[in-house]
């Protein structure tokens, strides 16, 4: 079954790290990216800009209104996702509990399907 481990880290976190820090953390994702595809259990995998580079879209009596980040009342991001194929629920909690990012931020673990229900 598809599962989707969202990243979601807190707004700031990236401007706190040295560059020394940053680079050493999107190498250890990187690393972790690379087995789970060498395992074929990754379908996609990306990291996300911050909220200063984002827009939120609502259409409200058939408009649309576009509000430009960053966002005042955000305390956390979705800084990325891992799109996993071909695993159990308790195979994703794993996955999720090796993933790097676990380390400063939450990853949420949610499986694919239909919205309707």
């Amino acid at each position: 079954m598809p599962f989707l481990l969202l990243i979601h880290e807190p707004v700031g976190q990236r401007a706190e790290r040295t560059r020394a820090e940053g680079e050493a953390a999107y190498a250890a994702m990187v690393r972790f990216s690379e087995d789970l595809r060498d395992q074929g259990r990754l379908r996609a995998v990306e990291s996300l800009t911050g909220l200063d580079q984002a827009s939120r879209v609502e259409v409200r009596g058939g408009r649309p209104q576009v509000l430009d980040g960053p966002f005042a009342e955000a305390k956390e991001m979705v800084g990325g996702f891992f799109l996993l194929d071909n695993v159990s629920r308790e195979e994703a909690l794993a996955i999720a509990a090796r993933c790097p990012a676990a380390a400063w931020a939450t990853v949420e673990v949610r499986e694919t399907g239909p919205c309707f229900l």
